[in-house]
């Protein structure tokens, strides 16, 4: 069982460095941004030292001892999925090259070649990379390795802090070191926020949905169209009406996005309800969807 757990580990290490590599070999690496974070800083040395060094070692060699150590000081398991997916996202732009793949700038010959365009789709694919790490792993790269290992030596460290100075360092020396020119900057920025904005809706789970908290005096008549309307299961609770002093009842149902104007066309049937709801970002277990 732990060897199964494992594997799917590694899997899920691996998937997240093969999304995140994609997105950095055709979308980010040729076309004069960076990312956030330590990945951000190693692609500005690979741009300062004209291709010298690959951007391949640099980003192992800007990220691996930050990963080793928390190998050794915070998190074993997660220190050696965190090097697995470094080096997967790290050296697949290499085999990309070697198989003679050519990334967006190069496509067409650059005639259909926006910036813009690179920056927004190397946010979507990566953020979608980060939020599988984050999910499984609870990290997703360098910054939160320093990130972890300065808790470690100082416990009220506030920890946002600190990514928030690695991504805003990365900003400002974009903005010097591609020629101080405004675009750069733009996209390092819209490269961020849209990232981020795709690794909230990863952790907010796939299988989300809208639960609603009905109160009524007359529970069966609802209950039962309900059930058969929305095809979600139904519980019911005996509460206590503070305003009117009665005795009633809550009905507690979760259904899907699309179910929600079937459901309030249900409830204006019912005048004597009164109903709230939210949204609600995973849900386990025998969730049906209505087909």
């Amino acid at each position: 069982m732990k060897i199964k757990s494992l594997l799917t580990d590694v899997l899920y290490a691996v998937m997240a460095g093969i999304v995140v590599g994609t997105a950095y070999f055709f979308f980010q690496n040729s076309n004069g941004f960076a990312p956030g974070g330590v990945g951000g800083l190693a692609t500005i040395t690979h741009y300062l030292l004209a291709d010298r060094i690959s951007w391949s070692i640099l980003m192992v060699a800007f990220n691996l001892p930050i990963f080793i150590l928390v190998s050794a000081m915070i998190d074993r398991k997660l220190g050696g999925m965190l090097i697995i997916y470094m080096c997967v996202q790290s050296f697949l732009p290499q085999l990309y090259a070697l198989l003679g793949a050519r990334p967006y700038c190069l496509a067409n010959n650059g005639e259909d070649f926006n910036v813009v365009f690179a920056c927004i789709a190397t946010g979507v694919i990566s953020g979608f990379g980060f939020s599988i790490m984050l999910k499984h792993f609870g990290a997703s790269g360098g910054t939160y390795g320093i990130s972890a290992l300065l808790r470690k030596a100082k416990p009220d460290l506030n920890i946002a802090y600190v990514s928030f100075i690695m991504d805003a360092s990365v900003v400002a020396i974009a903005f010097f070191v591609y020629g101080m020119r405004i675009t750069p900057v733009i996209c390092t920025l819209l490269n961020l926020f849209i990232a981020n904005v795709i690794v909230d809706h990863g952790l907010s789970g796939i299988k989300n949905g809208y639960k609603f908290e009905i109160i009524t005096a007359n529970p069966d008549p609802l209950a039962q169209e309900l059930l058969q309307k929305l095809h979600h299961g139904v519980t019911q609770l005996r509460v206590h009406g503070m305003y009117s002093d009665t005795e009633k009842y809550m009905l507690i149902c979760i259904i899907n996005k699309r179910q929600i104007g079937e459901m309030m066309r249900i409830l204006k049937s019912h005048p004597d309800t009164f109903a709230s709801f939210e949204k609600v970002n995973e849900v386990f277990g025998n969730f049906k969807r209505k087909v």
